[in-house]
């Protein structure tokens, strides 16, 4: 019962962050932002898709399953660390590369101290959401996929903002 909470959670959670991204891609494309990284935009969007999958399969394959309450706590306490980061984005903040030509950077919350906090919280939510269940599979398997897919796009998201 709490596996299928917390999944149910995980893909609402993903859901609201897309249908904010979308909202804040229509205000940026009215501000004349042009984007970058379409083409390893799709292979996110698989990766994530995979990821929930590959929860659902580990966790029905291994029965039984416990859960650590430690991890289930740290994940939610990185939610308040993801809340920061993206309200200190405010518009700004997608799930696709956008940048708008002569905008400032934004060099508030976590961005005074660390370049890329969203891409860090990326990079712990795919290790952490799994170790919740003990699902070491998912977690070892997504975290590499996960560090490949990053570097392309840190790439990506620095070529764009270096216009």
């Amino acid at each position: 019962m709490i596996f299928i909470l917390f999944i149910s959670f995980i893909i609402l959670l993903r859901l609201g962050e897309l249908v904010y991204s979308k909202r804040n891609e229509k205000w940026l494309l009215q501000n004349q932002a042009v984007e970058y990284g379409k083409s390893h935009y799709p292979f996110i969007v698989a990766l994530h898709v995979l990821f929930i999958l590959s929860l659902i399969v580990e966790y029905w394959v291994k029965q039984p399953v416990s859960y650590s309450f430690y991890f289930l706590i740290f994940y939610f306490t990185l939610l308040l660390f993801k809340a920061w980061v993206i309200l200190s984005l405010g518009k700004f903040w997608n799930t696709k590369i956008y940048h708008i030509p002569n905008a400032p950077l934004i060099k508030k919350g976590p961005y005074q101290y660390i370049k890329h906090p969203n891409y860090l919280i990326v990079i712990v939510e795919i290790a952490i959401i799994p170790l919740v269940f003990h699902l070491y599979y998912t977690a070892i398997i997504f975290s590499i996929l996960n560090g490949i897919m990053l570097w392309v796009r840190i790439k990506e998201e620095n070529k764009a903002l270096e216009i």
